[in-house]
């Protein structure tokens, strides 16, 4: 499988996430492409991010000169704090997991089946990461589940399948998936191709995933 020339950039997927969060939902952001969703908050719309190692109130990457070494997100990353954020206790970042008080959240992939199954922590090989993290806790207990991830492998095989192979994070959990080449949602009845990303065509995208897309009645 080969991609196009064209498609969005790490960016461009990130800020179609954001485009997605709606007015005063409390998000938590995964590691990757998924932390450049707080750069991208429409204007006019506020939007409170969570990190699981305790922190309410994330804000964006600090200037060059102006990071805090006990400031950072759960990618070991310097972040800021936006004003009336709080400090918690580990534990006390995943009872807000488990209690659903986290409205949604964005992670990475390796892959998502099109029944919404995703599989984001380890292909199972030996040497492979060895524990799945907080990404369980977040799929079961987080209302909304976005995916954001480059849409084929390196080695150039599809991300989007029929069913997983890897060891699964969660079954059923996606609702959106936001690649390089589109905007696809996991619903009941499949996987429906909202948006494409441009130069990309349908059958190009279809010939790049490895399960039946649909297009919506109103698409062309």
């Amino acid at each position: 499988m080969t991609l196009a020339e064209n498609g969005w950039s790490r960016n461009q997927m990130a800020q179609k996430a954001a485009s997605d969060i709606p007015d005063g939902a409390y998000v938590n952001l995964g590691i990757g492409i998924p932390e450049l969703v707080a750069d991208f908050v429409p204007p006019g719309r506020e939007v409170i991010y969570h990190t699981e190692n305790g922190l309410l109130g994330m804000g964006s990457p600090p200037g060059p000169g102006g990071e805090d070494p006990e400031l950072i997100n759960a990618g070991k990353k310097h972040v800021t704090a936006i004003p009336g954020a709080c400090f918690f206790h580990h534990a006390d970042s995943f009872t807000m997991i488990r209690g659903k008080h986290i409205d949604i959240c964005v992670l990475g992939a390796l892959q998502v089946s099109q029944n919404g199954d995703l599989a984001n922590w380890s292909t199972g090989e030996p040497g492979a990461v060895p524990a799945v993290g907080g990404a369980m806790d977040l799929v079961a207990g987080v209302k909304t589940i976005f995916v954001i991830t480059q849409h084929i492998t390196k080695e150039g095989e599809p991300k989007i399948v029929a069913e997983c192979t890897y060891p699964l994070t969660g079954k059923g959990v996606v609702d959106t998936v936001y690649t390089d080449l589109a905007v696809i949602d996991v619903t009941e009845k499949g996987l429906f191709v909202r948006e494409l990303a441009p130069g990309i065509s349908f059958e190009h995208l279809q010939s790049n995933t490895g399960a039946k897309l649909n297009r919506y009645p109103s698409s062309k």
